[in-house]
């Protein structure tokens, strides 16, 4: 017999700071405790809510409509639901879409995550990007308000915490594709399957090692180049990370995704920081400041790199009534590193934070935002080529 998807029980979202949006529960009850953040996307609820960088939150789609084609196996990031919690407007359990499975409530039933349906989603959106991301708590069932404030008040903040060894692989791994020519190591902080699957598209074999290893364990592999991959949380806490990476610049190739942009830019000497709410969507507008083009981008991130304050000073806002940034030209945005000189390539023309950084005396580069981008845009599919021919040029050397 099936379980029910719903109950009467009262469910809703309560904020750190008291505000409270009162909803109905759907998928598995409880209540669950985390950073509650917002994504913009219209598509792809199944990949985010798979998807490793999203470990330790509660995610809340602007779209209304989450749910209505179900969802399917090939569709997902990685084996398991990360995000704690799933907030939405109106949920849907159809699974009458030719590729789908099952549907949507089902399915967060079957993998005990929490869900609530018939918030307010456009005034949640509004309070964390007034007030910041911030703990919350996302509930259904029988909870008095007391212990779940009590609760709440208890609840580790995302930043200083290394999320990255909590949803790395245990073990390393390979993968072999049809295409498969170069040799990459891929270090996973958080890897996508759709990452892996666009690396092999590009013609790589890929041997996946856990997020811990160190600089002599990657070259002893061998690689015609390394791959940073994506992954949860505060880069700051990473300095294993950075420090092998330090040790890899100038002896292979290296493109980093995301934290792995954060993590490279670390090796470099710069800096990270929280931002207010974060990147999260598919429909971030950056520019490519080599080519002059605006990518419209894939993004997950709620920290950024931290541009030296004699660069920063070159980023202005566009003037009376725009609500883009004015890229300064590329020359303007170059700066000296531990690895030698590197470049600003790419910048979020909301708000002007660094998007992509590229060395210009080692052979290493890494974007923000998601290139791979599943279920899309695919603006950014160009890099895997470009770390493709960044391996070529190194082995014809």
């Amino acid at each position: 017999m099936a379980k029910k998807l719903t109950c009467e029980l009262p469910a809703g979202v309560i904020l750190e700071d008291g505000t409270i949006y009162n909803g109905h529960g759907f998928g598995s009850p409880g209540a669950v405790f985390g950073e509650i953040v917002f994504n913009t996307a219209m598509t792809g609820y199944q990949e985010v809510l798979t998807d490793p960088s999203y470990h330790g939150q509660m995610v809340t789609f602007t779209y209304p409509l989450i749910g209505n084609y179900g969802v399917s196996a090939g569709a997902g990031e990685s084996e398991q639901v990360h995000s704690r919690a799933l907030v939405v407007r109106e949920g849907h359990n159809s699974g009458s879409n030719c590729s789908a499975e099952k549907g949507l409530a089902q399915w967060l039933w079957e993998e005990g995550v929490t869900a609530v349906s018939g918030i307010d989603t456009r005034a949640l959106t509004r309070r964390i990007r007034s007030r910041g991301a911030m703990r919350a708590v996302v509930y259904w069932g029988e909870f008095t308000e007391a212990e779940i404030k009590a609760r709440l008040q208890g609840t580790p903040a995302m930043a200083g915490a290394d999320l990255a060894a909590k949803v790395t692989c245990a073990e390393p791994y390979e993968l072999q594709f049809l295409k498969g020519k170069w040799r990459v190591v891929a270090v996973d902080y958080g890897i996508k399957r759709s990452i892996l699957k666009r690396l092999g598209a590009s013609g790589c074999n890929v041997t996946v090692v856990p997020a811990a290893a160190t600089a002599t364990e990657i070259l002893a592999l061998e690689p015609d180049g390394v791959f940073l991959s994506n992954g949860p949380g505060d880069p700051a806490p990473l300095v294993y990370a950075a420090e092998t990476v330090r040790d890899i610049l100038g002896k292979v190739p290296v493109f980093g995704i995301c934290l792995g942009h954060q993590i490279l830019s670390q090796a470099l000497g710069l800096e990270t920081f929280k931002l207010k709410f974060g990147h999260r969507g598919a429909n971030h507008p950056v520019k490519n400041l080599d080519s002059g083009r605006v990518e419209i981008t894939s993004q997950n991130h709620g920290f950024a790199v931290k541009l030296p304050a004699a660069l920063g000073a070159h980023l202005e806002p566009a003037g009376s009534g725009s609500v883009f940034f004015q890229a300064p030209p590329a020359a303007e945005l170059v700066l000296e590193t531990g690895a030698g000189a590197a470049a600003v390539s790419h910048l979020n023309l909301y708000d002007g934070t660094v998007e992509g950084i590229r060395c210009l005396d080692v052979p290493a580069f890494s974007v923000q935002y998601h290139p791979e981008a599943s279920p899309g845009p695919h603006d950014a599919r160009y890099l895997f080529d470009d770390f493709v021919r960044l391996m070529k040029t190194a082995a014809d050397a």
